[in-house]
């Protein structure tokens, strides 16, 4: 039996494990293929509706689906990775509760989809103290901490995700500071689509976000975050979205990375040897451009399919196939009908907007059953809530 082996349980791991299931389908039937899946987390998060399930739209059980549901035939290892050895073609990994100690896996192929994680250390204070949306139960414990809140809700991080979860929190709490350490709120939108930015800007207004531009968190303590301008904000929920550091796997470390310590990648989007790796774990280069792309669902979704099917070939003999996605756009929502997109460069706002974004996530909805039952919940839920009004000024 050859064994496939993809470490996550995020986009690229489901991604390209769907596209080895549609290619193999004999060898895996007939017992010769075992794909292997090792997360330290029991679900797959669907990311692209986590605006809507912190804004109290759907419920969080929609956007999370269980790996062995996402992923029938995988056999599913609830673990942590501890060691990958490139020499012996083996994966080491500890269960959750760690009783009997390390356990290892040898691989025919590796699919190395770990992700990144936000790099609180570089604040005083935010480790421990500051909220992701990357790790395991990182969403539910934001939704816990959000409902008894002792002041502001403070979002670090003005790029397109804070924007959009500031505006998300703002549905269900009564004071949102979203500081940005730029001078504007999504400043790579304004150099693109200046109009979309602006209208960013304009929703955050509506939904009363107080933006702080300018400035930064420079230390957070019990209960409080200091910015730099001096200002002391009190707050018990802090929500980095600050950008991403790749997670380093013990054994990696000395395959080439780039500066943000991303496993730089082939047109292939191989590492090493039988070893692959994409999404935000991964730094690839742009099919047109060559600069790396950009690190979001979409084109980890699209390079987890590239990944699974250059696997499959591999597999059965034939070399891989170069990565040519040149990528759809971009897009954020500010509640049911309003939204921006970037769609191939050009720009939309409103229901447009929002409806196509709704469309493109539906479709890649790790099971359908869960995906027929999220516009039913949207307008649903749309229709018992009370209009947002403005509760604080935004500053200039």
């Amino acid at each position: 039996m050859r064994r496939v082996v993809l470490l996550g349980g995020g986009y690229v791991t489901l991604h390209a494990y769907g596209a080895i299931v549609r290619r193999l389908r004999g060898p895996l039937r007939r017992g010769e293929l075992e794909l292997v899946v090792v997360s330290a987390d029991t679900v797959h998060n669907f990311h692209g509706f986590t605006g809507e399930v912190v804004a109290g739209l759907l419920p969080i059980g929609l956007t999370q689906t269980p790996l062995t549901e996402a992923m029938p035939r995988a056999r599913v290892l609830h673990a942590r990775v501890t060691r990958v050895d490139l020499t012996t073609r083996t994966v080491h990994y500890s269960t959750s509760d760690g009783a009997d100690g390390d356990d290892e896996l040898a691989y025919d192929a590796l699919v190395v989809g770990t992700g990144a994680r936000e790099p609180l250390d570089a604040v005083d204070g935010l480790a421990g103290r500051g909220l992701t949306l990357r790790g395991p139960g990182d969403l539910a414990e934001l939704l816990q901490r959000v409902r008894v809140v002792d002041g502001p809700v403070v979002v670090v991080g003005g790029g397109l995700a804070g924007v959009e979860l500031s505006a998300a929190l703002a549905a269900r709490v009564p004071h949102v500071v979203l500081v940005q350490s730029a001078d504007r709120v999504v400043p790579a939108l304004h150099a693109e689509q200046p109009r979309l930015a602006a209208r960013c800007a304009t929703e955050l207004a509506r939904l009363g976000v107080d933006v702080r531009t300018g400035v930064r968190v420079v230390s957070a303590r019990d209960g409080s975050v200091t910015l730099s301008d001096g200002s002391v904000l009190g707050t018990h929920v802090v929500l980095a979205t600050t950008g991403q550091s790749a997670v380093v796997l013990p054994g990696l470390e000395r395959l080439p990375r780039d500066e943000r310590g991303r496993l730089v990648t082939t047109r292939e989007l191989l590492v090493a040897p039988d070893v692959w790796s994409a999404g935000d774990a991964a730094s690839v280069a742009h099919p047109r451009s060559g600069t790396p792309v950009t690190a979001n669902a979409l084109w980890a979704i699209k390079a987890g399919d590239q990944v699974g099917r250059n696997v499959a070939r591999a597999l059965t003999g034939r070399p891989g196939r170069r990565f040519r996605y040149l990528g759809l756009g971009q897009a954020a929502s500010f509640g049911v009908g309003r939204g921006v997109a970037d769609l191939y460069g050009v720009p939309l706002t409103g229901w447009l907007a929002w409806a196509m974004r709704v469309g493109f996530f539906l479709r890649f909805m790790p099971t359908r059953s869960r995906a027929v039952q999220v516009p039913g919940e949207l307008l649903r839920r749309a229709r018992r809530a009370e209009p947002v009004r403005p509760r604080v000024a935004v500053a200039p």
